[in-house]
């Protein structure tokens, strides 16, 4: 029997719960409140689930601002159970960074995670976003992430070469080299 799966459609992300880590209550200011991971680029659809999430904790969200170079369309409202949530963009707000806004209670800054990072990737961001009292922005997290990234796919390669060449030491001339013809230390130990 064969199935077919239809992968455009689009899925029920009110069903998907927001992908969040926030900062404990405390009383250090830091310049981030947490980082958000949608699930796709789609604001009309991640952010009903997004709002709902932090409305026990933080009041009802009523404005969310977000640099549009990350998002394809960016609404000018999102409908959230019977109500409106009135969006914004502004091309000088950090293109990694999604602010919400609640009349009654302030503003929360959020990281955000592309929705294509990898779950390693994802963790770290969202941990180092979570630190109460961090002077990191969003754009300093990202970018040390991708530093990190491309240090652990290098040693991963380091190591799948490693293996692929049996786990040999080479000489400085390529060829490889036995254990008995390593130097000896000082003390005649290998």
């Amino acid at each position: 029997m064969t199935t077919t799966l239809d992968r455009t459609a689009p899925r029920d992300l009110a069903a998907v719960p927001a992908r969040l880590s926030l900062t404990p209550k405390t009383t250090l200011a830091g310049q981030l409140d947490g980082a958000w991971w949608p699930c796709s680029r789609d604001l009309e659809a991640e952010l009903p689930p997004l709002a709902a999430a932090l409305e026990e904790r933080w009041g009802r969200i009523t404005r969310v601002t977000v640099n549009p170079t990350r998002w394809p369309v960016v609404p000018h409202t999102v409908a959230m159970d019977g109500r409106v949530l009135h969006v914004g963009w502004f091309t000088e707000q950090d293109p990694d960074k999604l602010i919400l806004l609640s009349y009654t209670v302030g503003r929360w800054d959020l990281l955000v995670i592309p929705p294509e990072t990898a779950p390693a990737a994802a963790a770290r961001l969202m941990a180092a976003a979570a630190i109460p009292g961090s002077v990191l922005t969003a754009g300093v997290l990202m970018a040390n992430e991708a530093v990190i990234g491309r240090g652990i796919r290098d040693a991963a390669r380091r190591e799948a070469t490693w293996e692929a060449e049996g786990g040999a030491c080479m000489s400085p001339f390529g060829d490889a080299m036995g254990r008995s013809s390593l130097p000896l230390s000082a003390n005649g130990w290998r």
